[in-house]
């Protein structure tokens, strides 16, 4: 388990309009740490078919839904800043949720950070491009996805510095995020960070989308899965809704990453058609080299079987409805036996067939 993670459990929060709010609560935190779950992030994280401006749309209803619950507590106020992330914070539709809700933005700056890879590892960080005003007393908002989290700590760093030299100060800071454990030992590090800075500082509220995923440290039973970058649940803390979502799915937990590259999935469909049919290629040809039962207990996150205390424990859902825990344990318990037999290359030669038919006109388009 992720040290940040320990002790810790989900909270709900109940129901706003279409999207749960959980809190993650427990752990000695110096910001708040929230999940919602919404039938549009739940569609596009576990369908890769959900491509360009439909993953925008996707996002829509959640990050709307939360910034009018926090609207509602006093935890954003009248109007904020927002600062986008080049690419993949362009996905993130922070403005128009804004201006649905009766925040009033300010500034709308940007910074290029994007991640420089060599043979499937991330080899260095490229700054290309910055737009950035510094008025004092904001709320930041900011949307992108956490992985590792270097691109963010450079981008951070970077706009705090940028706000020391001109004069600015950041009250607090709105961050939602497609994104893993990382994210929050990166916060927990920033916010003395900007407290040494601005006293006043009121901390970071951080909302997941789905789940606080986990990214692989080596490429998985498969081997050919992206350390640091290809997100699972393993160790993570996953929304009840999308662990109901995917299992009633027959293939959607098997996929290679959450997310895939979220700025590809925009902006570069060619590339994320590529990505996509490269996996479901590439675990065909490897099924020989990985027990089916490994692979399946990789993507649950444990090892099956499991009891349903520990099973509770693992997934910090201790303090959630019990009886809708038991019927998730079971419905997650019935999916491991169900699957545990399956042949690997059936699955992948599924979903090539079913994503070379969603995304036809972009099989012959090369990357």
């Amino acid at each position: 388990m992720q040290p940040y993670l320990e002790n810790t459990f989900l909270q709900s929060a109940g129901q706003y309009k279409g999207t749960g709010i959980y809190s993650l609560e427990g752990g000695q935190f110096s910001n708040k740490y929230f999940i919602i779950s919404n039938e549009g992030t739940r569609n596009l994280l576990a369908s890769p078919e959900v491509i360009g401006y439909d993953s925008y749309l996707a996002m829509c209803g959640a990050t709307g839904d939360m910034l009018g619950w926090l609207k509602e507590r006093g935890m954003v106020g009248e109007d904020a800043d927002i600062m986008t992330i080049l690419r993949g914070g362009l996905n993130y539709p922070l403005e128009e949720c804004c201006y649905r809700n009766g925040i009033r933005i300010n500034n709308m700056d940007f910074v290029s950070c994007e991640r420089v890879i060599r043979n499937n590892q991330i080899t260095g960080l490229d700054i290309r491009y910055t737009k950035l005003r510094a008025p004092k007393d904001i709320t930041l908002m900011i949307g992108d996805i956490i992985a590792s989290g270097e691109t963010l700590a450079r981008c951070i760093r970077y706009i705090i510095a940028e706000f020391k030299r001109l004069g600015g100060s950041i009250r607090r800071m709105v961050f939602f995020t497609i994104g893993g454990t990382r994210a929050i030992e990166l916060f927990e590090e920033l916010t003395p960070e900007f407290r040494f800075h601005w006293p006043e500082f009121e901390g970071i509220t951080c909302i997941f989308y789905e789940g606080i995923f986990s990214a692989y440290k080596d490429k998985g039973v498969t081997g050919i899965s992206w350390p640091a970058i290809d997100f699972f649940w393993k160790d993570g803390v996953i929304s009840p809704e999308f662990r109901k979502y995917v299992l009633a799915d027959d293939d959607a937990l098997f996929e290679k990453c959450i997310i895939y590259d979220g700025g590809a999935r925009r902006y570069e469909i060619p590339d994320h058609y590529h990505e996509v049919t490269e996996y479901w290629t590439d675990i065909k040809a490897a099924a020989d080299n990985f027990k089916f039962k490994d692979f399946l207990d990789e993507k649950l996150g444990y090892r099956t079987p499991i009891s349903q205390k520990k099973w509770l424990e693992l997934n910090h859902y201790q303090n959630l409805d019990q009886d809708e825990m038991t019927g998730l344990y079971a419905l997650e318990k019935d999916f491991a036996e169900k699957s545990s037999d399956l042949d690997i290359r059936e699955i992948a030669d599924r979903r090539l067939r079913e994503f070379k038919k969603a995304l036809k006109p972009y099989s012959s388009i090369k990357k």
